[in-house]
């Protein structure tokens, strides 16, 4: 693991490959999304240990939503499961629990449940949990874009940014994409204008904590210049 001096403050990760994790055992999606959730318990009790402030999961996109009733059902009770058992757990320990996407569109129970774990967040908390669901970050410049033109006169980058679904949350140092694909597939667009960019070919299920500190190493190898020389 990198010494604290090198840590990104906010690690952002891309959890691709729970399907395709499944399918080359031979199980339905859901035995995917399963074994993705018990990688994220224990992947935030490691990162939480390491020193790393935020980590923001792309847990379910706007495109997502597309996906048949049978798997977004099998998602929706994962997050039941998390927001009612794991939460509560990190905000005793003065951990936050942060949602960022448009929750109108969830089971009402759901959203409820996410509300309400936010809300009882501590106020300074020693690490964060960001869950980005039923997010997309297109959508969330066109509805910073509108809360813009409402508020009227001339915008800065700092001023749009408090519009953003993130407006409380740094931009992230590194996000990190697991499962081969080399994209950012709508995550954080406005927010990774400066971020490191880490891509694996390890499936989400299988990106234990040494691959994460893997991705973190390197990390503090590289040089962030933000365009100066």
């Amino acid at each position: 693991m990198a010494e604290n001096k090198a840590l990104p403050r906010n690690v952002g990760i891309i959890m691709d490959g729970n399907g395709r994790w499944a399918k080359r055992r031979l199980l339905p999606r859901s035995a995917g999304h399963d074994a993705g959730m018990k990688r994220i318990i224990k992947l935030v009790k490691h990162v939480r240990q390491t020193g790393i402030k935020y980590l923001t999961l792309y847990a379910l996109s706007t495109e997502n939503l597309a996906r048949p009733k049978e798997e977004l059902e099998g998602l929706y009770s994962l997050f039941r499961m998390y927001f009612e058992k794991y939460a509560p757990q990190l905000t005793a320990e003065n951990s936050a629990v942060s949602v960022i996407g448009d929750l109108s569109a969830l089971p009402q129970d759901v959203a409820e449940k996410m509300r309400t774990a936010c809300a009882r967040s501590p106020q300074n908390p020693d690490f964060t949990l960001v869950f980005a669901v039923n997010y997309g970050s297109r959508a969330e410049i066109v509805r910073a874009a509108n809360f813009a033109a409402e508020l009227g006169g001339n915008m800065t980058e700092q001023s749009f940014a408090k519009l953003l679904y993130t407006a409380d949350i740094p931009d992230p140092d590194l996000i990190i994409r697991t499962g081969g694909e080399l994209r950012l597939s709508n995550f954080l667009l406005w927010q990774s204008a400066y971020a490191e960019l880490y891509f694996t070919d390890v499936l989400f299920p299988d990106f234990t904590a040494q691959r994460f500190d893997k991705a973190i190493e390197e990390f503090s190898r590289r040089s962030r210049r933000f365009g100066k020389v």
